[in-house]
Formats: structure tokens, C-alpha cells, sequence
């Protein structure tokens, strides 16, 4: 991160969800995957990605067309490995801070695979994904975390969050995200 993140950072305009699960200052792009979530399973998780088509490169559509099944696989040589893939996030928050929701809260989004957290599997049933664009290699934008926290602290106040995690916690030797350059004490996990 390029800047200390002071208490005047951390102030934010409301964010506000509404029934249907939407935030409606975010830009709506409507992902196909995604299905309901177990009647009998509670939301209580939020976990942390990073995410970034092609790889290491910012700003572009390409998160926006794998997650709505548009990703061409001859515009780049990754697009091909990965187009058909059929994952989406409930939120991605750009580099800018701009906030992109592709599933409602209320559904199931596709961003977890194969997971467990705390000896119980599926992790997707009972948390909510949120895609940070970046990577691996690179450190995030002050103006990511100032909306990852709006967030978090919207959803801590919707949804009985117990659990912070990123996606390396809940699949282990699978998955590296949010990644090394990742400042946990950025975020507000009280």
C-alpha cells in the first residue's frame, strides 16, 4: 500500500443493502453463477481474493467477462486456460475503489472451490466472496482497503460475520490469494 491508512481514510459515504441483497451504489453486472444457498446455513464468513485478467494487469473488462461466462479465449493466451470456468464473486473492488457487485448477498456465489474452514466444507454456502483487483506481486491500493472496510462494515452489521478469512485459508496449497502483499492490519476485523 502506498499511503498509512489514517482514521480521515477510513471515513466513507454509507453504503446501504438492500433487500434483495444489492448494494445499489455499486455498478451492477449481473454474473449467471450462482445458485441459492442452503436453507439451513447462516451467513458467517467473508473471504478475501485477489483477482486480476490478464494476470497482473488492471483496469481492463476481463474479471467482468469470466464472471459473466464472456471471457473471449483468443484475446490472450491465459483467457484460454480459463474461460470456461464458471466462478463469479458476490463483490470486486477495483484498483480505484470502485465497488462491482455480481451476486446478490443473498445467493451463492462461485468464488470459494473447494474449501473448508474449521472442519466444515463448502464454504461458498455460508460466506460472502470479495475480489480485490491485484495479485500476488504487487501491493494494494489505499482505496481498496478504505472500501473493503465500508464492507466489511456493512456486512458485519446485515450478517452475523464471525469469520475473516482469505481464499489461502480456506484451500491451503490450492490457493495463495489474497497474497502476500496483502495487509491484514488494513482491515477492519474487529
Amino acid at each position: 500500500m502506498h499511503a498509512d491508512m489514517s482514521s480521515q481514510q477510513l471515513k466513507h459515504p454509507l453504503l446501504k443493502l438492500n433487500a434483495e441483497g444489492y448494494i445499489e451504489t455499486a455498478l451492477q453486472i449481473a454474473s449467471p453463477n450462482f445458485d441459492a444457498r442452503p436453507d439451513d446455513c447462516g451467513i458467517n464468513m467473508i473471504v478475501i481474493h485477489n483477482i486480476s485478467l490478464p494476470p497482473n494487469k488492471y483496469a481492463g473488462s476481463g474479471v467482468a467477462q469470466l464472471f459473466t461466462n464472456t471471457l473471449n479465449p483468443a484475446e490472450h493466451p491465459y483467457y484460454a486456460e480459463v474461460y470456461m470456468h464458471k466462478v463469479s464473486s458476490h463483490f470486486f473492488i477495483r484498483r480505484t475503489g470502485e465497488l462491482v457487485q455480481f451476486v446478490s448477498t443473498l445467493q451463492r456465489a462461485w468464488h470459494a472451490g473447494v474449501s473448508q474452514w474449521q472442519g466444515r466444507e463448502r464454504c461458498n454456502d455460508f460466506s460472502i466472496g470479495i475480489e480485490l483487483e491485484g495479485s500476488d506481486f504487487e501491493a494494494f491500493e489505499a482505496a481498496q482497503y478504505k472500501m473493503l472496510n465500508n464492507l466489511i462494515e456493512l456486512l458485519k452489521k446485515t450478517y452475523s460475520i464471525q469469520h475473516i478469512v482469505g481464499h489461502s485459508d480456506i484451500a491451503p496449497g490450492r490457493k495463495t490469494d489474497p497474497g502476500p502483499y496483502f495487509n491484514w492490519q488494513h482491515v477492519n476485523l474487529k
